[in-house]
């Protein structure tokens, strides 16, 4: 994150600052909500989201649909089937002081047109740090139960919800609507958890590092019967669709879903103005360590519903509520050594290993140290005594050492210049079309590093990549010190391997049943979404976001392939065109793609197979270059010969991946095309832009209602654009489409277009 005002920044900048800003938030939003695996703190989170936030408000033409603004959570996982809900359950804004608190007062009271004397009633109530659900009941009778995924679509988890006690088979008492979608949040009881994690260690089972991880790992098993021995709860606290309005204020509708059975947490309650939630919020804070739960704020909601009605929705957020967010909580502790990690793109970052020390409740060993710059700017050295701050529940930050000016300190700590890799590759520090340089220092290695290697397979194997059952980290990293696993196909082969399965039967902790668990989980894999293959890649700047979006405009993988191809020989075609125009894709990733793509001339009929793996892997001959065709000897190969497959075998629009050692079924896995958009409404095929304030739907309604028809959604005006669909305060889109000559269209026309 740039340390440059906002208010400093060129457009140019701006977009590229707020491009990275929106993959690293898209990759922690799936790391937080689909993987349950954290790897920054919330206040971490919620700096990179405001400083986002800040240069879209700053640069508002910027916005496009992967925004940080128009996005919420993460996309639901295919373990389960998916939920469109009836409403979205979208994110809140939030406060981290009192200012900001009364200034959200103050704009509601200025919203309202509210006089002086105007008293304003809020219900504030615990944020319980869980997993948030919606319950479907018809008719009284719980029929659907999902999470909120990505605040549209959800997964259906209903079995497990079911076997939580907190949750009503059945309404009981009256006044129900006939349809009503009741949500809150799915959370585990400190000491139950605790009990949990110690049988566990016990056992040598798997533990959990809080009890968000372990609700929502809990809540996602495939067997209800193992969710079932999980000590869940569940607080109602909101609602979605419902068939018939029950309740005039937010109070009046907890007492009501109290009534129809459900735990309503007993510290809401319902106060007046800015010094009445200041109240509240004060006294949550003293008591949080006592409530046997953890809660990381409070939420202030506006009391009468009427008003929530006209406050409506700013993008993803509604105008009437906001999360007031607890500090971090904090302890001292001794810095004991510092070990560097090297992820998937040969990012080194450093790890303090800590003398244990407790901090809210969890035990803290390690704690992220980002990197040189970070450790330079703290001057952290061996046998200090630091200030740890842990918010939300994961690896917690080094806020400062204790005493800098003691005597006899040691050395300051030196940062490595070549990968800890056995090849000791330079570390390079790459420097952006702006000319400022990244203060992540990068392994050069690419594949040949072991150590992104590993890196690769888990992320190839991760859940919203290829999601192989049973091949996780332990058992990746076990295989490929075997030399079983060094790039996908390998994976492929093993499930047709006589010889290592027969092994691998033999060993202690397999036998008969998880070998053939095993097999069974890859041989599921031979089929995959086209989207989960460009993100099972493992590019980067292709995070799952863009991997929907470019799967959902190319729809097969023979488009999207001659698009990278395009890019990469600079030819203005019109798949390079289309790569290009392609809505939520920046120039970044267009121009990654382009750098990972192989040139289009080769001789793959006439060429033998060694030809044939020359050519798919550039990145033997030149390490230093990144990308798909320098995923060096797996990843890049498998994209590449895909056109050799398409040759060799049936396709019927699929492409076929396999591996360096031939192509073949036993390598082999098929790329399914996205699912084709609708193509018989008035909009199918269409490309819309809303712009300016929108009084009929938000914003993430009029895209998913359009997007829903067939129509592809656009952030910017071209002049390759259909309708702009304008609001009051148009700007600059308005005059975009005059100059091209694009229809522009009033809210009401817009929907009397659609069908309403």
């Amino acid at each position: 994150m740039s340390d440059t005002s906002v208010d400093q920044l060129s457009e140019s900048t701006a977009r590229e600052e707020l491009d990275r800003l929106t993959a690293e938030l898209a990759r922690h939003d799936a790391l937080y909500h689909a993987e349950d695996a954290p790897e920054i703190s919330d206040a971490d989170y919620d700096a990179l989201k405001r400083r986002a936030l800040e240069i879209e408000d700053l640069f508002p033409d910027l916005t496009s649909a992967a925004s940080p603004s128009q996005v919420v959570g993460a996309a639901a996982s295919s373990q389960f089937a998916p939920v469109r809900h009836g409403v979205p359950m979208l994110s809140l804004d939030n406060a981290f002081s009192a200012e900001e608190v009364t200034d959200f007062v103050a704009r509601i009271r200025r919203f309202l047109k509210l006089p002086v004397d105007e008293v304003v009633a809020f219900v504030g109530e615990p944020k319980i740090d869980g997993l948030s659900a919606s319950l479907r009941y018809e008719n009284g009778v719980l029929v659907r139960g999902a999470t909120r995924g990505d605040g549209r679509t959800g997964e259906d988890v209903t079995a497990n919800l079911r076997t939580i006690a907190d949750i009503p088979p059945a309404l009981s008492g009256k006044g129900w609507p006939d349809v009503i979608e009741v949500r809150g949040e799915v959370y585990a009881p400190n000491d139950a958890f605790d009990a949990f994690n110690a049988a566990a260690e016990a056992d040598g089972q798997r533990t959990y590092a809080n009890p968000r991880n372990f609700a929502a790992g809990s809540l996602r098993q495939k067997d209800p019967t193992i969710t079932a021995k999980r000590p869940l709860r569940f607080f109602a606290y909101a609602w979605g669709e419902t068939s018939a309005a029950f309740a005039e204020t937010q109070a009046d509708a907890l007492t009501a879903l109290e009534s129809w059975g459900f735990q309503v947490n007993a510290r809401s309650q319902k106060v007046e103005d800015a010094v009445g939630l200041q109240g509240l919020y004060a006294g949550l804070e003293r008591d949080r360590g006592g409530l046997g739960y953890d809660i990381d704020g409070v939420v202030y909601k506006v009391d009468r519903l009427d008003w929530q009605s006209r406050l409506g929705f700013v993008a993803r957020t509604p105008r009437w509520a906001i999360a007031h967010k607890f500090p971090a909580q904090q302890a001292t502790t001794v810095l004991e050594d510092i070990d560097i990690q090297v992820g998937r793109t040969g990012s080194h970052t450093p790890v303090a290993r800590l003398h244990p020390v407790t901090v809210g409740g969890v035990v803290v060993r390690n704690a992220t140290l980002h990197n040189a710059d970070e450790i330079a700017r703290l001057d952290v050295r061996l046998g200090d005594t630091v200030t740890l701050q842990r918010a939300g529940d994961v690896i917690p930050q080094i806020l400062g050492v204790v005493d800098p000016d003691r005597s006899g300190r040691g050395e300051p700590w030196e940062f490595p210049h070549t990968c800890i890799c056995p090849l000791k590759t330079a570390l390079v520090k790459e420097t952006n079309a702006s000319g400022v340089e990244s203060v992540v220092r990068r392994c050069t290695g690419e594949l040949a590093c072991p150590f992104q290697r590993i890196e690769h397979l888990k992320h190839f194997c991760s859940r919203r990549a290829f999601d192989i059952e049973g091949l996780g980290e332990k058992q990746l990293i076990a295989f490929h010190e075997r030399g079983w696993i060094s790039q996908p196909a390998d994976i492929f082969r093993l499930a047709r391997d006589a010889e290592k399965l027969d092994a691998l039967r033999a060993e202690d902790g397999y036998g008969e049943t998880s070998v053939r668990n095993l097999v069974a989980g890859i041989d599921a894999r031979r089929t995959i979404a086209l989207d989960r293959f460009i993100y099972g890649l493992g590019v980067r700047d292709i995070g799952e976001q863009t991997s929907i979006v470019l799967a959902r405009a190319f729809e097969t993988w023979p488009a999207f392939e001659a698009a990278c191809i395009a890019a990469a020989d600079g030819i203005p075609s019109e798949d390079w065109m289309r790569l290009n125009e392609t809505h939520a894709v920046s120039p970044r990733v267009v121009a990654t793609l382009a750098e990972a793509s192989p040139p289009a001339a080769d001789p793959w009929p006439e060429a033998p197979i060694d030809q044939k793996i020359a050519l798919a892997f550039p990145g033997l001959a030149a390490p230093a270059r990144r990308g798909l065709a320098t995923l060096a000897d797996d990843w890049a190969g498998l994209v590449r010969l895909a056109a050799v497959a398409r040759n060799e075998g049936p396709s019927e629009g699929l492409g076929q991946i396999a591996g360096v050692s031939g192509v073949g079924p036993v390598a082999a896995t098929r790329i399914e095309d996205a699912e084709k958009p609708k193509s018989d409404t008035p909009v199918a095929g269409k490309t819309v832009v809303f712009t300016g304030a929108l009084e009929r739907f938000t914003r993430d309604e009029a895209k998913a209602r359009a997007e829903s028809l067939g129509a592809k959604v656009s952030g910017s005006v071209s002049k390759k654009t259909d309708y702009l669909v304008a609001g009051p305060g148009a700007g600059s889109k308005m005059a975009d489409a005059l100059k091209h000559g694009v229809t522009v269209l009033t809210e009401d026309e817009w929907l009397a277009l659609i069908g309403g």
